[in-house]
């Protein structure tokens, strides 16, 4: 185990925390670019935020999340006068709860009040964008460029460049967005110019800005309901040699958002058949080789959205039985600069107690029949490209002389947890005389 664990470690990194995307107090991010897979689950989930459910169906518990700080903050608000972060707030919660119109309401008048206070300024300009006027968006982003901190203040330059490109397009276009000044050909100059899936001309490549994927997933975050900056991301990861991922975007594009731009059509076939290929090489190997598709993006965080645990909402622990663990719990374990962990509470008081965790089963060797394996949240197509942090690493040991068979859908997993906060080449935490069943 110690060996496979010491692969691990030579591999992984640990991400700082930074603010990105909307700007809203309640919405800590980590350091982007994240993992593609991660990206796209919490881009979908703020997204999803703004869709209010069908009649007698309930909220999503992250939308219902959000209406609860949109509510807290307006009590407050007939108590007292709020501040001027708590208006930007306000109008940032109007903003991912698909309100528009309120949050430029609400903004105006906290601009009046406080005309140079960043983060109005900005959610604002952003408000303004998503109520269709954007000539008063570029208007507060010219500003807001000015007032961002150095850290944000190219993040806010490439959020005024795509008002102003979206200004001078013709309606009905919808076409790609020229934020880099790029052609995502691989071959060939002028109309012989060559569209290759995975590739991209040297001379393109050179006028990508380093973070061009930092730059296009804020973008993205602040803007989770805008189609062609997917179609975007999808075109720097395929630049970036991440084909399946690019290939499942484009999908999204189309199946998702209904995008009909023929370039993306064309681009999305072509992403799709480089994908088909690549499967099929691995298949006719026995295995999918990782050198097949290195990417070329070094992620430095494995989501974006840096999640709150609420302590009062986890499952009480049942001392003599199974308590259900959330992998929200085992994503607040902390590591320092030596590896050393910092558990949270819940999960110390759940130390050599049994517990339940679903995920997907990922093998510390070649062999299909185990007697150990690692347990993940979500499923990883390569594993060297896409692999978790050591902290959300799970190993789970079978009873003596038991094995299982590997499965790649989804399983449930009971044993005894044990936690590890001193050999630090070992898993921090292990599953022991574990029992693998079918997921509910």
């Amino acid at each position: 185990m110690r060996r496979h664990l010491a692969v691990l470690l030579t591999l992984l990194g640990l991400a700082s925390t930074a603010r990105a995307g909307l700007y809203f107090s309640g919405e800590p991010f980590a350091e982007l670019p994240s993992q593609w897979r991660g990206f796209l689950l919490d881009q979908r989930l703020l997204r999803t935020v703004a869709i209010k459910p069908r009649s007698g169906l309930p909220d999503s518990p992250e939308r219902t999340r959000y209406e609860k700080e949109l509510a807290a903050l307006e009590k407050a608000g007939h108590d007292r006068e709020l501040t001027a972060d708590e208006q930007a707030d306000l109008g940032a919660l109007q903003l991912r709860l698909g309100n528009a119109a309120k949050a430029v309401e609400i903004l105006r008048i906290a601009q009046r009040q406080h005309p140079n206070h960043f983060h109005i300024v900005a959610n604002l300009g952003t408000a303004w964008q998503l109520q269709g006027d954007l000539e008063q968006a570029a208007e507060c982003l010219k500003l807001a460029v000015r007032l961002a901190p150095g850290k944000l203040v190219k993040a806010e330059e490439y959020h005024l460049k795509l008002v102003r490109l979206r200004q001078k397009e013709k309606p009905g276009t919808q076409g790609l967005d020229d934020l880099f000044g790029v052609r995502y050909i691989g071959a060939g100059e002028g109309e012989k110019a060559k569209y290759i899936p995975g590739k991209i001309a040297a001379p393109e490549r050179k006028k990508f800005p380093s973070d061009a994927v930092t730059i296009t997933q804020q973008l993205a975050l602040w803007l989770p309901a805008d189609p062609r900056l997917l179609w975007q991301l999808a075109e720097l990861a395929g630049a970036n040699g991440d084909v399946k991922i690019a290939a499942a975007m484009m999908d999204g594009c189309v199946t998702e958002f209904n995008l009909r731009h023929p370039d993306l059509k064309a681009h999305r076939q072509a992403m799709r058949d480089a994908a088909d290929e690549l499967a099929k090489a691995g298949s006719e190997d026995g295995k999918a080789t990782h050198e097949g598709h290195v990417a070329l993006l070094k992620p430095r965080s494995q989501r974006p959205l840096a999640t709150k645990l609420d302590d009062a909402a986890l499952p009480a622990i049942n001392p003599d039985g199974v308590t259900p663990l959330p992998w929200a719990v085992i994503a607040h374990t902390t590591l320092d600069k030596q590896y050393k962990p910092t558990f949270p509470k819940y999960l110390r008081d759940l130390d050599g107690k049994q517990i339940a965790l679903a995920g997907f089963m990922q093998p510390l060797g070649e062999d299909l029949e185990l007697a150990s394996f690692m347990l993940i949240e979500y499923p990883v197509g390569c594993w060297y490209c896409e692999m978790p942090e050591i902290s959300a690493i799970v190993l789970v040991e079978l009873p003596a002389g038991k094995s299982t068979t590997l499965t790649r859908g989804l399983v449930k997993i009971v044993g005894k947890l044990t936690l590890n906060a001193t050999d630090p080449e070992n898993f921090l935490y292990t599953l022991s005389k574990a029992k693998v069943t079918e997921a509910d």
